[in-house]
């Protein structure tokens, strides 16, 4: 381990001193720009971080070698409410989040004090963030480095939001939000503690006429109105008769506190457990039809209004709790009930659903064998239910005008008419527990005079599909989901009240939030170097600036004398811009998509013109700890720092990428660590030892095969990178490369020969992006003259192809492994091994049927027919369609490609590569090996076998 740690430190040394990694415009070079979304810094990288980077950092690499001037920079993110949230609970004592801050984060005691001030805190985690990238070995050009509270980036942050509303895009207006009342701001994802992605959620309020007031439920189906046998009422949860808006509403306590933030004036009148008004009955508003009220234990008071309707017929929680109350008629007594009413009770059948009959939820929930209400499975049956109803289900003649209408193209519609009609009104909830920062629970605000990005444009919708369209999304599947958040993404509260980050440049008491400032900042990236050089202060940096810069708008000249930024910088800044841009590729966790990653699109086509959109995003899974999501809550929180101490740089940047691709969650395992870094290790041995032996020595079908070989690897690893799919791109440049290597040592008996050496050098090209630091060091014992980092990638060679030498080495590797398991199946000790090579007549018959059956014309009778005719076949006919009819399964079931590579390699010479591997052999089963060809008319053959030889399959006798 402390091999590999110098290695580490001796190369993170050697490329920061040669600024390797500083890319500056080259005109002569095609350019690669790629991005990592910015850490927030509440806290150490974690390796989720690592993850998500270490894959950006292949890719770069991969670049850089293949001829590319690429750009990875790094920032940090400082906005919003967590760096203040976190800051808060040290000042407030919280022993539990000052403890987990000193185990888990490696918070030196006396550094705690200092955390009160959310700057300091900021600045220690952006140092220690910077130490651990660095010492992971991220290909990082550090002069373009920035954190989000800087003066310089505010002044680029505000020349955005003042383009963006300029351009209609940033609105104020009256929406819900996800609402933090201790902080009095919006909690936007990234400054929740719990909760992200929770957006709040539009009920539809039915309000059934009850005494002098209304009982008003909530749901997301207010087409089934017409199906209501009942309504539900938690017996111990407390209800209030309010005053809303005027009307008298009966709902739960906790409902009538959600209210009074939703732009309602809220009286309570009167309060009550739910027990005192079941058994009592209401109306249905669209027929007056009288409605008992039901105790429904399931009913949640603090979801929505706590009042629930019931519609058994298309609801299985309705059916199972009413079915529930039916087997248990003393509980309805309690409520002094008539449990003969309650049996009474029928579903009523208001929508037609393919595949179901008159009552779907009954059937449903008896497929899936919903016992009852409390059955986790109820919830399965709802889901399908709802799903199939809502695209497919069509309204019968109970529901009136609205009969004979789909569901989905009638549902707005008919809420529209209730709400006229005055049965029916709106509230909004947050489907699950949301927490900010502060660790306070939030709720939903309606907001007035807030500002917001209007996401809901249709024709900004329609600019971010275009260039999502022209983008690469890896993986693929990825796509639709782009799609799908673009759809449903309406107005953003992009700005708050609390925490740190830039204020409206038109409105200072809000800070654009976390989310809202992290877009396009890319963009800043690419001038940053030079507002540093050149000291450019913040107050120089008016929006003129940015609009020469980004659209070559104003005169240069006019712009230096208002700010005294010289006319020559505006220029080579404007030029780096238009030299880096667009983002070539850009790669996040799947947690950004409905939020960051597609706001990155929406804003990129507003700010910018085609040519300066994104091309390519990629997408990753969320890293799990030993099986589990990682939670310094459940102790099984990593950072980077830490991993890479215990386990090395490149040790940790493979088990990280050999964890998963594409959206999978990458599972990170102690053992596999262990494992992976012996393996390392021994990596290292094994090329040491095939330079210390190398030398000069003929060329043989093996070398062939070891070449060729490798021209498939690189291909492979080169495609795989392209698409970042980095864990078979690795397991493919270190596995997969190492068997091939082991392989032909195995053959040789030695690791002696030049050509060993030479693919060597390919081997350690193909790792490098993957483990950069021991890849350097094997180089420079090759007397690499340049460092590996900045070496020419391999490029695939047709022309190195041979596919007789792989077909050759794959008979050796065929005939080992048949030899094998006749050994093993007949537990015989091998004194002598014969092999049996197949006629030649054979293998002419063979070649042209695999010709035929890749041309689509191979018919079996007329190969026997043709040779039938032959008169030097005639005596052997009968053994020539007992051949043809048992090969021809084998043929049409084979692959096209393999067909293919047998007819490239003709017909191999059998005989010859099993008489040149006969001390191969020898050497693996510790026996006499003996080669005949089966037309050989001395052939030692005791056993009649030499007659099953086929071409590729030798037939084997074994004494």
């Amino acid at each position: 381990m402390e091999f590999l740690k110098r290695i580490e430190e001796k190369w993170q040394k050697a490329w920061e001193q040669n600024h390797i990694f500083e890319a500056d415009p080259d005109p002569a070079k095609p350019k690669i720009f790629v991005t990592f979304p910015y850490p927030y810094m509440n806290g150490p990288l974690h390796l989720g971080h690592g993850f998500t980077a270490t894959r950006v950092d292949v890719y770069a690499r991969f670049k850089r070698m293949q001829g590319y001037n690429v750009l990875f920079p790094w920032a940090w993110h400082w906005t919003g409410g967590p760096l203040a949230g976190a800051s808060q609970r040290v000042k407030q004592g919280d022993q539990e989040f000052i403890k987990a801050l000193m185990e888990i984060d490696g918070v030196p005691k006396e550094e705690i004090e200092k955390f009160v001030d959310p700057i300091y805190m900021a600045t220690y985690y952006t140092q220690e963030g910077k130490i651990a990238a660095k010492k992971m070995g991220f290909s990082i050009d550090w002069r373009r480095e920035f954190h989000t509270t800087s003066p310089t980036y505010n002044k680029f942050i505000e020349w955005q939001y003042q383009r963006l509303r300029e351009l209609g895009y940033v609105t104020k207006g009256t929406h819900p939000v996800v609402w933090c009342p201790s902080c009095q701001s919006p909690t936007g994802d990234a400054d929740r503690q719990e909760g992200e992605g929770v957006s709040p959620e539009e009920y539809t309020l039915i309000k059934f006429p009850f005494e002098n007031a209304y009982l008003t439920a909530a749901t997301f189906r207010p087409e089934t109105i017409y199906g209501v046998t009942n309504l539900w009422i938690h017996p111990e949860a407390t209800y209030v008769k309010a005053e809303v808006n005027g009307e008298k509403w009966i709902i739960s306590k906790i409902a009538a506190e959600k209210l009074k933030n939703q732009a309602r004036k809220i009286k309570i009148i009167s309060e009550f457990k739910g027990k005192e008004i079941i058994g009592r009955k209401c109306l249905n508003p669209v027929n007056n039809q009288e409605l008992l009220i039901l105790p429904g234990w399931f009913v949640d008071p603090a979801h929505a209004t706590g009042v629930v309707y019931s519609v058994p017929a298309h609801a299985p929680f309705d059916w199972l709790a009413l079915k529930d109350l039916k087997e248990k008629p003393e509980i309805l007594k309690e409520f002094n009930i008539n449990p003969a009413e309650v049996e009474a009770m029928k579903p009523i059948s208001m929508i037609k659903v393919e595949e179901f009959g008159e009552y779907p939820a009954i059937e449903i929930a008896e497929k899936l064998g919903a016992k009852n209400q409390y059955d986790p499975k109820a919830e399965e049956a709802t889901k399908i239910l709802y799903k199939k109803e809502f695209h497919s289900g069509v309204l019968k003649e109970i529901c009136g005008e609205y009969s004979g209408k789909l569901v989905r193209e009638v549902k707005e519609k008919l809420i529209q008419d209730f709400k006229m009609k005055g049965i029916a009104d709106t509230m909004y909830d947050l489907p699950q527990r949301v927490v900010c920062r502060c660790l306070t629970e939030c709720t939903v605000k309606i907001l007035e005079d807030q500002w917001f990005l209007k996401y809901s444009d249709p024709e900004w919708k329609q600019k971010a599909k275009e260039a999502l369209n022209k983008m690469n999304i890896y993986p693929e599947t990825a796509k639709q989901w782009f799609l799908d958040v673009i759809d449903w993404l309406k107005e953003w509260a992009c700005a708050r009240k609390t925490g740190l980050g830039t204020p409206l440049p038109w409105d200072k008491e809000w800070i654009v939030e976390t989310l809202s400032d992290s877009t396009v900042y890319m963009a800043f990236y690419t001038i940053n170097k030079h507002i540093k050089q050149y000291g450019i202060k913040p107050e120089q940096l008016i929006p003129q600036v940015f609009d020469y810069i980004f659209y070559e708008k104003g005169s240069k000249e006019e712009i230096a004398e208002k700010t005294r930024i010289k006319p020559e910088i505006l220029e080579k800044m404007r030029n780096e811009f238009s030299y880096w841009y667009p983002v070539d590729m850009r790669n996040s966790a799947k947690e950004l998509v409905p939020n960051h990653l597609t706001f990155f699109i929406f804003h990129h086509v507003a700010l910018f013109p085609p040519q300066h959109w994104p091309k390519a995003i990629g997408v990753n899974g969320m890293l799990m700890i030993e099986g589990r999501k990682m939670s310094k809550s459940k102790g099984n929180f990593i950072t980077l720092k830490n991993a890479v101490e215990e386990y090395g740089a490149d040790t940790t940047r493979m088990a990280l990428l050999l964890g998963a691709e594409g959206m999978d969650d990458p599972d990170w395992r102690k053992e596999n660590l262990t494992d992976l870094r012996k393996k390392l290790e021994a990596f290292y041995r094994f090329a040491c030892n095939i330079i210390e032996n190398a030398k000069e020595e003929e060329e043989t079908i093996l070398e062939r095969w070891l070449i060729s070989q490798l021209q498939h690897r690189i291909r492979k690893v080169t495609e795989c990178i392209e698409n970042l799919k980095t864990r078979t791109a690795l397991d493919t440049a270190f596995f997969e490369v190492w068997n091939d290597f082991r392989w032909y040592i195995r053959r040789k008996g030695k690791p002696t020969n030049k050509t060993l050496f030479e693919a060597l050098k390919t081997w350690i090209k193909l790792l490098s992006p993957f483990a950069p630091h021991i890849c350097e060091e094997i180089w420079e014992k090759m007397n690499g003259r340049e460092f590996i980092s900045t070496a020419k990638w391999p490029e695939f060679q047709e022309n190195k192809i041979d596919v007789k030498a792989e077909e050759a080495e794959k008979l050796v590797k065929n005939v080992l492994e048949d030899t094998l398991n006749i050994i093993k199946a007949t537990k015989i000790k091998p004194q002598k091994i014969c092999y049996y090579t197949a006629a030649d007549w054979k293998w002419e018959i063979y070649l042209k049927m695999v010709k035929q059956a890749t041309e689509g014309v191979l018919v079996p009778s007329q190969v026997i027919k043709e040779y039938a005719a032959k008169k030097e076949f005639k005596e052997k006919i009968k053994e020539i369609a007992k051949f043809v009819s048992k090969i021809t399964e084998e043929i049409n079931k084979m692959p096209q490609n393999v067909k293919q590579r047998i007819i490239k390699a003709e017909k191999i010479d059998e005989e010859k590569i099993l008489k040149d591997a006969k001390s191969f052999f020898e050497k693996e089963f510790k026996a006499e090996v003996q080669v005949w060809s089966e037309e050989e008319k001395e052939i030692y053959d005791p056993k009649n076998r030499a007659r099953l030889a086929e071409p590729y399959r030798p037939a084997i006798y074994i004494e």
